[in-house]
This record gives C-alpha cells, structure tokens and sequence, in this order.
C-alpha cells in the first residue's frame, strides 16, 4: 500500500492551488477562515464559479459533464479547496441526487436534470427525514397516491438542510403498505414551487434556522419524476447515503479547522498550557488517523482493488473530530466564545468588528458549537452507524 502522492498527482495539486487562488473571492475566503455565516448568495457564487469551469460535479464521469478525476484527484481537488477557505460545495444536488439520477435515471431525466444542477443554477433539497422517521428511515410516511400520471403527495419532511433557498428536492415516499416497510418506498423528484407546498424554518439553538419543516399538501408530481421503478427506493437512497456520510466525514475541513483552533489557541493564551496543547495534540493525531484511512481507500482505488466499503466509519469518526474541535475552540476562548448578537448579525456585523473586551476570531465560536451538535445524528446517527459497521466489516 502506497500512501505517497505520485510527482503527476503534485503537479495536479499544484495546478488546483493556482486555480482556487486565482478563482475564489476573497470576501468568501474570510468568512471561511473566520467561521462566519455563509449567504445564499455566497454560497452559489462560488457554485456557479465552479460550474463554469466543469468542476462542481467534480466526481462525475465525463459522460454527464464532469471532469472524470479519478479518486486521487478528486481528493486532492477537495483539498486544495478546504484549505483555501472555499465554502463546502453544497451537497444536494451534485454530489447526492445527481449519482442517483446518472445511476437510475432515465435519459430524460438525465438531459433535464443534471445541467443545472451542474452549472450550479438549481438548488435542490432533501426530504428524507420525518418527525416519526430519522435514523429508522423506512418507518416514513409521507405517502404519494398514482393517479394516472400524477402522484398526488401528501405528508411532511423534517431537517430539511437550507430548504429555505430549495428551488426542487428529491423525496423518498410510500407508494405501497405492502411486504417490509422498505418495499413500499419510491423516488420523487419535486418542484418546491408547486401547489401544496410549504416550508416553515424550525429555529435552532444558535437562533438560526438551517433547516427546516416541508409540508405536502395534495401536490401533484409528474409522473415521469419518479426516478427508476416504482417501490424500488429504498435501493436508491442507500446509494444515495453512502455518498451522504463519506462527505460528512470531510477530513479536509477538520485539517483547516484543526489550524484554526491552533491560531485560536495562541490568540487566547491558552497555547501555553500543556495540558490544553495535549488535547490539542490528540485532536491532530485523530484528524491524521482519520486522513490516513481515506488515503488507504484512494491507494486501493488507485491500484484497481476493491476499495473498503467504510462509509459509515467516515461518518463516525469524522462527526466526532467535528465536535470535538468545536468545543475545543470554545474552551479556548472562554468567555468570549458565547455572544450572539443576532440583530446586529442580520444587519451585516457578523464579527468582522471585535465587540468590547472580546476579539474577531471568537464573535462566531458558539454558534459553530451548537450548530455541529447534530453531526453524529444526520446522515444516519452514529449509534446505527456503528451496528452497520460491525455487521458489514466485522462479521
């Protein structure tokens, strides 16, 4: 097993550093860097920035459009972006639905769907979760009746993530009460602009409202947005999340935040304190255990052996290096750490100015805090995550 980068693999590397350098608004890159609150706006400028270069599928076969990177590159594009400040690509539409549509969708939902979704024009949503559904997901309920050809949906979806700026969202529904509770489930491809349906912001503890309730009231859905065969989504979605939880492990993210919190750190004082450094210390040593199991799955990719189906051990352990540096950062900065001045953040002050006593680096702290609370729960909470991982790779 080779873990070393091969010099044409730097050479990619470096012609992505330039490229991002080159490319990525600065005003984003400062956000990023400080922790602030990302836009709507901000985050589709840097969309549509990729998009025109072919690169916000940047996973995709060049058959759909996309640049057909092979493993290795598509890491090193990720990280090369992580480590600039470039926002998260936001994941719904190209690195979720989009699979699933090239997979199991027919040609004319590929030549309608993808392109905006790869040029970055279209934000899509995700209605998986419901109040009686989460990590038991085939227990959903929100039904879709066929009437001819339309489906007639009725139900609710909860958690849904920035469902507030979605423009379409793709649903798992039930179609059928019959056999096992995952037999009855199909995919829908819904526009959020239809009759019927409603988004209300569920208020988190940071005061933002990241996510949201979508209600179906009697919405008619095409027919011909059901993706695949009727009753088979069950199959679809578990395609879908094993793309969801190795993107939510996103160990380039956890290399730039684990900087951050170091600058934190000696900002604040507490970099002096050994025992604070030791957490510090194993903090890293978690973060560069968790980049050396991905390089383990990208070495296996690149010799043509079959890579390590560990995406729910990328969930775990990065959901929790998530946390962890989180609350890190707020025990560095203490005090400091907790004011939320929401008023004066939705009038544009979002820390760049240091309240009295306090300093930039820590207006943002608690809400990143709070906010990272729910990464052991999405995606399949970690508890089930780990019942799969001992069944699958344990025997």
């Amino acid at each position: 097993m080779d873990l070393a980068f091969t010099p044409q693999e730097q050479q990619f590397r470096e012609d992505i550093r330039q490229w991002v350098r080159q490319h990525l608004p600065s005003d984003i890159a400062h956000k990023v860097h400080q922790g602030l609150k990302l836009s709507r706006e901000d985050m589709q400028r840097w969309a549509k920035i990729l998009g025109a270069k072919g690169w916000l599928g940047h996973a995709w076969p060049k058959e759909f459009g996309g640049p057909g990177w092979n493993a290795v590159q598509r890491h090193l594009f990720e990280e090369e972006c992580a480590l600039a400040g470039a926002p998260r690509v936001v994941p719904f539409g190209p690195v979720m639905v989009a699979p699933v549509i090239m997979a199991f969708g027919s040609p004319a939902q590929q030549a309608r769907f993808l392109p905006g979704i790869a040029s970055g024009e279209v934000w899509w949503s995700q209605g998986y979760s419901e109040p009686g559904a989460g990590s038991d997901l085939a227990s959903l309920k929100c039904r879709a009746e066929r009437r001819g050809n339309t489906y007639i949906v009725n139900g609710q979806k909860t958690w849904t993530t920035l469902g507030q700026y979605g423009e379409w969202i793709f649903c798992l529904v039930r179609t059928s009460n019959e056999g096992k509770p995952q037999t009855g489930i199909s995919f829908l491809l819904i526009d959020m602009k239809s009759p019927g349906v409603t988004v209300r912001p569920i208020r988190l503890l940071d005061g933002e409202c990241e996510v949201n309730e979508v209600w179906f009231d009697n919405v008619e859905v095409p027919a011909e947005n059901l993706v695949g065969e009727e009753n088979q989504g069950w199959t679809y979605a578990k395609y879908l999340l094993s793309h969801e939880r190795t993107n939510i492990a996103d160990v380039n993210r956890a290399k730039r935040e684990l900087e951050r919190l170091k600058r934190i750190a000696k900002a604040e004082g507490v970099w002096d304190d050994l025992r604070f450094r030791d957490q510090i210390a194993l903090l890293e040593v978690d973060v560069v255990a968790l980049e050396m199991l991905v390089l383990r799955v990208l070495s296996a990719e690149r010799s043509g052996k079959n890579s390590l189906d560990i995406a729910g051990l990328l969930k775990i352990r990065g959901s929790e290096i998530q946390q962890r540096y989180t609350e890190l950062m707020m025990l560095a900065a203490g005090p400091f750490a907790l004011p939320l001045i929401h008023e004066a953040m939705e009038a544009g002050w979002q820390g760049d100015q240091p309240f009295p006593g306090g300093a930039l680096h820590c207006a943002p702290l608690a809400s990143n805090y709070f906010n990272m609370r729910k990464t052991t729960i999405y995606g399949g909470s970690n508890e089930v995550q780990r019942n799969i991982v001992a069944q699958t790779l344990l025997g």
